[in-house]
């Protein structure tokens, strides 16, 4: 396993949409084992195949309670909502407050093959949600009010607003 570099904000895959796998793979096992090793190092709770540089449908999370790795997810049924401050790997002291589905169900499928489904809320389905904007080439600032540190982060990068 390894830890991969986690791409920042204005790196050009960010904000692509992500390729659907097509088969699970050793490879695309390889990666989800690499993005929950690299999402430990650096104290996340999920992280998308883009943020690590991989154009792929990829996700992982651990919302504390173990790790889950979804290929190709997609929420299927949604409803509620919360608002709650979120961040990113991607875009580091950046915080922001989002509304999201406070339930959700979603299908995909597990390092195995498998179609799977997961009926999640709270943490987990917000995890979950942040994760899969990714795959579409969306970043919860997209949504977020509230927004702080992303001038600094700007800044830091010497990005311009138009290249995030």
């Amino acid at each position: 396993m390894a830890i991969l570099e986690v791409k920042k904000l204005g790196s050009e895959v960010l904000r692509s949409k992500a390729q659907k796998v097509p088969k699970v793979t050793k490879r695309i096992v390889k990666l989800t084992k690499d993005m929950l090793e690299t999402m430990y190092a650096t104290d996340g709770v999920g992280l998308a195949a883009p943020q690590i540089g991989e154009n792929l449908r990829v996700i992982v999370v651990d919302p504390g309670d173990g790790p889950l790795a979804l290929i190709n997810p997609e929420i299927i049924q949604a409803q509620g909502s919360e608002v709650d401050v979120e961040g990113c790997l991607s875009l580091p002291g950046v915080l922001g407050y989002v509304e999201r589905f406070s339930d959700l169900i979603v299908e995909y499928l597990d390092e195995r093959g498998k179609p799977q489904r997961i009926e999640a809320s709270g943490l987990l389905a917000r995890i979950l949600q942040h994760e899969i904007d990714h795959l579409d080439g969306i970043l919860f600032i997209d949504k977020a009010s509230g927004i702080s540190g992303l001038a600094e982060l700007q800044a830091k990068l010497g990005l311009a607003e138009d290249q995030q």
